[in-house]
């Protein structure tokens, strides 16, 4: 069980966008306690909901169909919704430099073992990114 970082949320392979989804609402509907997950408990719960609008807008922006909503709308019940920044970075003191690293490091692997819809295009954007990210970090 892994967020990945929320940055890196645009350049997901189909597979771990689609499984993000799928861990958000394991989370929503068992409040789920895993080693790589526990830190966003953390939090206001408005973190993962802009963690969660992040990921839910990157799945519509590539035209995937979500069958449902009930164990999101069940989890945010009674939150008062603030407006959704796109520029809003949730879980600041995990989701930094480091996790990106670690993060990007997996999906490098992913891609090097031959991940069916991890597609060239898609890594090149995300190499373009991190060294990018890294450029403007010095």
């Amino acid at each position: 069980m892994r967020l990945w970082h929320y940055a890196l949320i645009p350049y997901l392979p189909k597979c771990q966008l689609l499984a993000q989804w799928r861990e958000l609402n394991s989370i929503f509907k068992k409040q789920d306690k895993h080693i790589l997950i526990n830190y966003i408990y953390e939090y206001p719960k408005d973190d993962l909901l802009v963690y969660a609008l992040k990921v839910i807008t990157e799945i519509e922006r590539r035209n995937i169909n979500i069958n449902s909503y009930k164990n999101y709308d069940e989890y945010f019940k009674g939150i008062t919704y603030r407006k959704y920044i796109n520029g809003e970075k949730p879980f600041k003191n995990h989701h930094n430099d480091r996790y990106l690293m670690q993060c990007f490091y997996n999906l490098q692997e992913k891609y090097d073992r031959g991940q069916a819809d991890f597609d060239i295009d898609t890594y090149i954007r995300l190499e373009h990114f991190i060294a990018t990210h890294l450029l403007s970090a010095s």
